[in-house]
């Protein structure tokens, strides 16, 4: 996860290694330095003990810092000495150390919203789909829309470990952010604009053309840059009625085709419209017919084989059939089911978190929020959350249609949802106080549930999530 930025191992003392104690000193400098660790913090009475074991391993003084202390309260007393600042930092002890502690202190005292992303959960998510592949069937990871909301690099970083075979974006600066991040798998651009096509070529990414304006457009260019064979991916419109090629495009499509040398046709693709739907089964096997004679038509103009793929999430599951030699994963990657009998076990991946700004009492027949919209009944107690519109919690969700979870209980949202806070009615839920942790989504209510009640889909849930709130990745 690090790709590139300083990094940092707190480590404590290992037990039961069945190593003499100079050996693993050894042990652990040569690993560390292996993994080009930049400063390393040991804990516990046996590292501190041999502090002088460890400095004469590291005699090349590879490291920026090496630090010791003999337990996790004499860190957390002197860490004020250390500034940790744009670094990736791995904590590794035993469960005696309670290092915990120090995660909490890394996390800062300060409690704000947050966009929790277990990593642990995505990989869960990304096995269960591949059970269902045949062997050979590639994987395309559709990692848009700043990966759905939890974080362009850090996921695409995770799905890369994994050997996914593609990714996907919508637009060539998140293509761009993806090779800055350190990743070089190959990434398809769904939506590359004639102004993008250095940047395109510059990070070697890979564009989807849609049309023949795009098509010209892009091969103009290559032939400029005296560029030959550059890897594209041809959309073709099958019933979607978005983008791509459409059948009665075929004949002139194979007529450009067929002498053009600045590109190589890496794959060709179509998108399903309603392939979570059963009763809409008919169409969609209606769009795989026509996939299928535009591909062999246009396999036999290439002369050259290519990366056949129409299944999006939903199809993955409800239609093996249509695997074809790829498929691409979206929102099931996320945990969210794309079809309304679920066959998977996906975990939830996501979970949205806030904190209680205030708590008050308000008496009945008064009212809550902008335009007074927030009618009180009877004596309540209100708590104001600090999340809102700005956010991502929708305005949809106010007066009464939205709900958070709280202290094992629902609370209603009361009044207009506000730029940066949501009041919530909190009366009959004991125990609750100011700095208390409030779930808007995850595990306890799924982010389709708050599509429900917005009257939209899940997808838009995700997305909508703020940049500004901040993203905490764990395993």
């Amino acid at each position: 996860q690090a790709n590139g930025k300083k990094t940092t191992l707190i480590l404590s003392d290992i037990f039961q290694s069945g190593i003499a104690i100079p050996q693993l000193c050894n042990l652990v400098i040569n690993k560390v330095k292996n993994r080009h660790v930049n400063q390393l913090i040991l804990i516990g009475p046996v590292f501190f003990s041999h502090k002088e074991t460890f400095l004469k391993a590291d005699a090349d003084n590879a490291f920026l810092k090496i630090a010791f202390y003999s337990s996790t309260d004499a860190f957390l007393k002197e860490s004020n000495t250390h500034h940790f600042k744009d670094e990736v930092i791995l904590l590794k002890g035993a469960r005696i150390f309670e290092f915990e502690r120090i995660v909490h202190w890394l996390e800062e005292k300060v409690h704000q919203t947050v966009l929790e992303v277990n990593l642990d959960a995505m990989v869960n998510n990304l096995k269960e789909i591949q059970k269902l592949l045949k062997p050979g069937t590639r994987l395309m990871a559709m990692v848009k829309a700043f990966s759905y909301g939890s974080g362009s690099a850090e996921v695409a970083a995770l799905l890369q470990f994994h050997k996914v075979d593609y990714l996907a974006v919508a637009y060539a600066d998140e293509g761009v952010e993806l090779r800055k991040a350190g990743i070089n798998l190959p990434v398809m651009v769904m939506s590359p604009e004639v102004l993008t096509f250095d940047a395109l070529v510059e990070y070697n990414l890979e564009p989807e053309l849609y049309s023949f304006t795009i098509f010209d457009a892009f091969c103009q260019y290559i032939s400029k840059q005296g560029i030959q064979q550059y890897p594209v991916h041809l959309k073709l419109d099958t019933g979607m009625h978005r983008l791509g090629f459409e059948l009665h495009d075929l004949p002139r499509l194979e007529e450009i085709l067929q002498n053009n040398k600045q590109v190589v046709v890496k794959s060709i693709f179509s998108h399903l419209a309603s392939s979570e739907n059963p009763d809409h089964d008919n169409y969609t096997l209606q769009q795989s017919s026509h996939f299928n004679e535009a591909c062999a038509r246009l396999h036999q103009v290439l002369g050259y084989s290519f990366i056949r793929h129409l299944s999006n999430s939903a199809a993955i599951s409800r239609l093996p059939q249509l695997h074809y030699d790829m498929v691409r994963l979206g929102i099931g990657l996320y945990g969210i089911h794309s079809t309304s009998t679920p066959q998977l076990n996906l975990q939830t991946v996501i979970t949205l978190k806030s904190t209680i700004a205030q708590v008050r009492t308000v008496k009945a027949g008064d009212r809550v929020g902008y335009g007074r919209r927030g009618e009180v009944t009877k004596d309540s107690v209100i708590a104001t959350v600090r999340i809102g519109y700005a956010d991502g919690f929708s305005r949809a969700l106010g007066n009464g249609i939205g709900q958070m979870y709280i202290n094992g209980k629902f609370a209603l949202v009361i009044g207009s949802v506000c730029m940066d806070m949501t009041m919530i009615d909190i009366t009959g839920i004991p125990g609750v106080n100011e700095g208390d942790e409030v779930e808007i989504f995850g595990e306890h209510l799924p982010a389709t549930q708050l599509a429900q009640w917005a009257q939209t889909i899940p997808y838009e849930i995700l997305t909508s999530i703020s940049q500004r709130v901040k993203r905490v990745y764990y395993h």
